[in-house]
């Protein structure tokens, strides 16, 4: 692992040195978890046949153990009897397996800077965090190692890395695609996404985890803009998302300019957590109670803030969401798209301060909670660039539209060049 990779050139010395030999041989990003590899042809002359995937180490690989970020959990854990049935979809598809990658300690964290196992190399911004938690799948597909990766996307674990990255991710509709063999981080919010680098890899994935239904590009006819999500970045990405949106009112009609939240998204942003809070506890307090894990600083003070959440904080949350989730459905009707930043700016820098990577984590939460709450499929398209960085933009669909916003992603995409600022 080079200095670029974050901690791991901190403090003289490479702390990860042991694991660096661990690490498979084409891995120089450091993106795979330093661990024997599960690398599994896929079926012959499937859909998805001479594609490359990875698949983040919260997935389920038969004879292997899913380690979840965390030395601890991979130790008190026995190897996965089966394939998580997205990642059997996959190799039945014909795609083949280069091995699992790494991810933010139990997938609670939107940096991707894991304290056991290092900063995956974010290539495409050098110096900088790749975003988390699906740190490793994002940093292998946009160096190259792989065509497509699977993530999980909770709090915005995929949009975030893919903006950051410059690569493309959707966040689907909440219950689209199963999470049987996958690690639940809070269940209401978890989904299964994955990344590419162009928009048309993205759909064919999509073509077989969401059914085989075609999408239709055209479906749309409206584009909601939300001021309150644009309002929260930095005024360098709002300028250079400035012309992607007029083309996109170019595909579609002038925007329409919304609130995504009645009241303030930093309100949202914390009935959010709190609920997800709670779910977090529900899936993991007995066994970190049991364990007592070694969790790196920011991940132990993650979770000892979430133990300290209520019920009585996260009721009126859930029972708050329902009427979020309600407004959302009937400002998209069945034909518009909502367009906001993907995230607030580009990606910190690996050496940031944890009370700076705080802050500008709120900020991430703020736009990305909209589609978590909602339960609302949501893509980032890697359309811009900030001081030489990525940045994405991105749209929300209805429930259920997945296929239509991967169709016109890739419709738009196609004629569109990526811009600097």
């Amino acid at each position: 692992m080079s200095d670029q990779q974050g901690t791991a050139g901190q403090g003289g010395g490479n702390p990860f040195a042991e694991l660096d030999a661990g690490r498979p041989a084409w891995d120089a990003l450091g993106a795979f978890v330093p661990a024997p590899q599960p690398q599994i042809p896929g079926q012959p002359g499937g859909a998805l046949s001479g594609l490359r995937f990875a698949a983040k180490d919260i997935f389920d690989i038969a004879g292997y153990v899913t380690g979840c970020g965390n030395p601890d959990w991979a130790r008190s854990h026995p190897p996965a009897q089966a394939h998580a049935p997205v990642v059997e979809t996959l190799l039945q598809a014909g795609a083949e397996l280069a091995g699992k990658t790494i991810t933010d300690e139990l997938a609670y964290s939107l940096n991707g800077q894991n304290f056991h196992y290092g900063t995956p190399t974010n290539v495409n911004a050098p110096g900088r965090i790749p975003g988390g938690s699906s740190s490793g799948s994002a940093a292998a597909v946009a160096g190259g190692l792989v065509d497509f990766a699977l993530g999980s996307d909770t709090g915005g674990s995929i949009r975030i890395p893919a903006s950051y990255c410059g690569i493309f991710g959707l966040r689907p509709t909440h219950g689209r695609i199963s999470l049987e063999g996958v690690m639940p981080l809070a269940p209401s919010f978890d989904t299964v996404g994955w990344f590419a680098r162009d928009a048309e890899t993205l759909a064919r994935v999509g073509g077989v985890l969401l059914g085989g239904v075609a999408g239709e590009a055209g479906r749309w006819r409206r584009l909601l803009l939300a001021e309150d999500a644009f309002a929260l970045a930095v005024p360098d990405a709002v300028a250079a998302l400035a012309p992607l949106v007029e083309r996109l009112e170019q595909r579609l009609t002038p925007a329409e300019k919304i609130t995504a939240a009645e009241g303030s998204l930093d309100d949202w942003m914390w009935r959010f957590r709190h609920i997800q809070a709670r779910e977090i506890m529900a899936s993991h307090g007995a066994w970190i109670a049991e364990t007592r894990p070694t969790f790196g600083p920011e991940s132990q003070e993650r979770f000892d803030w979430a133990a300290g959440i209520t019920e009585a904080q996260a009721a009126p949350a859930r029972e708050a969401r329902e009427g979020f989730t309600a407004r959302l459905a009937d400002l998209l009707g069945d034909d518009a798209l909502l367009c906001l930043p993907a995230a607030p700016g580009i990606a910190p820098r690996c050496e940031s301060g944890a009370e700076e990577l705080k802050a500008h984590r709120s900020a991430v939460l703020n736009l990305t909670s909209i589609a978590g709450l909602a339960r609302l499929p949501q893509v980032s398209l890697p359309l811009a660039r900030v001081a030489g960085c990525p940045l994405g933009l991105s749209l929300i669909a209805p429930a259920g539209a997945d296929e239509d916003l991967l169709a016109f992603a890739e419709a738009f995409c196609a004629t569109e060049e990526r811009l600097d600022l």
